[in-house]
């Protein structure tokens, strides 16, 4: 019986955390975050977000603050 090469295991790994609602997704399939550049998903993207939940918060505390 011949020895069949064995195929070796690919450990390479595409996916990144959308910072916006934490799943994981392709890194070539989401966009970057408006203000800091990190990852969005494409869902997210679709739902309108454009920020992720940190650059989110940061700016709904400084509209927050300057309407006063």
């Amino acid at each position: 019986m011949p020895d069949t090469p064995q195929v070796p295991v690919q450990h390479e790994h595409d996916g990144m955390m959308c910072r916006a609602c934490g799943r994981e997704e392709r890194a070539s399939e989401g966009y970057p975050c408006a203000d800091c550049g990190t990852f969005i998903c494409l869902m997210c993207s679709f739902r309108g977000v454009t920020r992720c939940r940190e650059c989110e918060a940061k700016h709904a505390a400084q509209a927050g603050g300057s309407a006063s």
